[in-house]
């Protein structure tokens, strides 16, 4: 689902390529936490049937099993209404970033409010970590705040450019779900994808 958006001149919105050549070459598509923040459905983009299913249930559980006195601090604005689920499952309060994106990899971040911050330990959740750059220099801004050590959790760890070290120096831990084959994976998304298969192999009369 990304590039979504061009940033510069002569970018592409590489999000509506890809979504033809998997549409030119699958029956259907079922995902987790699709990138969709400027695209309401995976439908807008893409011809063939989807099901989309959320992590966020597995992420809270995987919080609430490993993480004391935990604080979700969500990337941005756009991702408060999720990041908000994720706290209330776990247990937990919860803020939101400022993100000011002035390119894919030149992002300006503040802290709401920092008031909350004390003794507890900053989770830092997020849908995607690509190039990291946003989320080390989040976790250096809220680090110098805590006590304790931050914790970084995602549902896709891309980590372009071999981003999980630049997290591992900013002094966090790097939890991600199995959707892409990663040392940090310690979520299984398997579960959750299995019903939504099922219902797509139905619906398009084939067998599992």
């Amino acid at each position: 689902m990304r590039q979504d958006r061009r940033f510069n001149p002569g970018e592409a919105v590489t999000s509506r390529q890809i979504a033809k050549l998997l549409s030119d070459a699958f029956d259907w598509l079922a995902t987790v936490d699709p990138h969709l923040h400027r695209y309401s459905s995976l439908s807008e983009i893409y011809r063939i049937p989807t099901e989309v299913v959320h992590a966020a249930p597995l992420i809270s559980e995987w919080i609430r099993a490993n993480v004391q006195v935990p604080l979700i601090i969500g990337p941005d604005g756009e991702s408060e209404q999720w990041v908000s689920a994720v706290a209330k499952e776990a247990g937990a309060p919860y803020t939101v970033l400022q993100k000011i994106r002035h390119g894919d990899r030149d992002v300006e971040i503040s802290v709401r409010d920092a008031s909350n911050i004390g003794d507890r330990t900053p989770v830092f959740v997020d849908d995607i970590i690509s190039s990291g750059r946003t989320m080390a220099e989040a976790v250096r801004l809220i680090a110098a705040k805590a006590t304790r050590s931050p914790v970084c959790v995602a549902v896709h760890g891309i980590f372009a450019d071999n981003s999980d070290l630049l997290l591992t120096k900013a002094g966090t831990r790097v939890v991600t779900s199995n959707s892409v084959p990663h040392a940090t994976n310690a979520i299984d998304v398997g579960p959750l994808l299995v019903p939504a298969i099922r219902e797509l192999m139905t619906r398009a009369g084939q067998v599992l």
